[in-house]
């Protein structure tokens, strides 16, 4: 369960304050995936990165029960003077679990052939996107955190990576950022729409796409 109490964020643009967060109370329930929607530049990586604690809010405070994982696709949790296999072998240290049994499957998973043993630093962002996701997907959180990353790939990726993915929603639960709506229907249940700072919660899927949609046809906030 992920609780986030008057949770606010401001940033400073050229000395002028910008509030992306604005008092959001939610709660996401244990085990169960969410759709976070919202118009380009609406705050949803923030609102990510700060459940992930690599960014702090402005005011308020985030309750967490359980593992959280690192946002898939932030490429920070990465070294990148270090290899694709040395980054995921550092990760499963910290985390605790088999560092050969975690290469090998983000080997396998990932497809970089042998770019897997080249600097991170090198890789491309759609290579970055497969490392990361393969490296979460590898080890056991209570919720993941996703970002566009099953956007990644031909189909054929796109469909194993959704396939994990749902074998994980099994027995944890994910908040996941993502344009496509087919996407998001496939692989969440509730919704949260996050428009002018204001995060409003579903727990019909359905219902968060209208909302969203209905907010898209609208004029952005200023």
């Amino acid at each position: 369960m992920i609780i986030a109490e008057n949770l606010t964020k401001v940033f400073r643009m050229s000395g002028d304050p910008k509030t992306v967060l604005k008092n959001v109370n939610v709660v996401f329930p244990s085990g169960v995936s969410v759709a976070l929607m919202g118009r380009n530049g609406a705050g949803k990586s923030t609102f990510m990165n700060i459940i992930s604690g690599t960014m702090e809010p402005t005011s308020g405070r985030l309750y967490s029960t359980g593992t959280i994982s690192w946002p898939v696709g932030f490429a920070g949790s990465f070294h990148p003077e270090l290899t694709g296999s040395q980054n995921v072998r550092f990760l499963a240290r910290i985390y605790g679990v088999d560092t050969d049994e975690l290469a090998d499957y983000v080997q396998d998973f990932a497809e970089l052939g042998r770019n897997f043993h080249e600097p991170f630093k090198t890789y491309s962002s759609g290579m970055r996107a497969r490392l990361t996701f393969g490296a979460s997907m590898g080890i056991s959180f209570d919720t993941y955190l996703v970002d566009e990353v099953t956007a990644v790939g031909d189909a054929a990726f796109k469909r194993k990576s959704t396939a994990v993915f749902n074998d994980r929603m099994a027995s944890a639960g994910a908040l996941v950022v993502s344009h496509s709506i087919g996407q998001l229907r496939s692989m969440c249940k509730s919704g949260a729409v996050l428009e002018n700072g204001v995060m409003t919660y579903f727990d019909d899927l359905e219902e968060a796409i209208a909302f969203h949609m209905e907010n898209m046809e609208k004029a952005p906030p200023e």
